[in-house]
């Protein structure tokens, strides 16, 4: 079985919060883009929070994004793993981004979110003990926007996830 290896961050100095999935799912590797998946509510969620359209192109997507102060990335770098669920990552074989590295880079953030309950689990085994940086900042889980996690409606995912962005976001031009 192949390793998979996840995308560079979207992220600049002026990021405020830190969003982190777990690993992109086949959908997502297969167009080269974050949570492409056309039933994932990310893009969707992300764009009305930051005043843009989701159907924007993904370049653009990515900038009104940043723009809005939200950085994105995943807290694995590399892992083997069959098709798209998180279940079936191999533990053995995750290997962690250097996500203190990123908030050397942009040190405004303020807040790690973890999209889902997989991104934080991996984010507490691999990587916060690793870093008092890590361990200072504050973290929050928010509801899988995956389409797996299909029990809750996504105007309920929008509502969490707008009581915790919404007093990050940096203003709209």
């Amino acid at each position: 079985m192949n390793t998979l290896h996840s995308f560079p961050p979207i992220a600049d100095a002026h990021a405020r919060v830190l969003i982190l999935g777990s690993m992109p799912g086949v959908a997502s590797l297969q167009a080269a883009q974050y949570y492409a998946h056309p039933h994932n509510q990310f893009w969707p969620i992300v764009a009305r929070l930051g005043g843009f359209d989701p159907a924007l192109p993904y370049p653009a997507r990515c900038t009104a994004a940043s723009r809005a102060g939200i950085a994105i990335w995943d807290v694995l770098q590399s892992c083997i793993r069959p098709g798209s669920l998180d279940a079936d990552i191999d533990p053995a074989s995750a290997v962690p981004n250097d996500i203190a590295g990123l908030l050397q880079s942009a040190p405004a953030i303020t807040l790690i979110c973890f999209n889902g309950a997989a991104a934080e689990t991996l984010f507490r085994r691999h990587l916060l003990k690793t870093s008092p940086a890590l361990q200072a900042i504050p973290r929050m889980r928010l509801p899988s926007t995956s389409p797996a996690h299909a029990g809750m409606h996504p105007e309920a995912k929008f509502e969490a996830w707008h009581s915790a962005l919404a007093p990050l976001l940096l203003p709209r031009p």
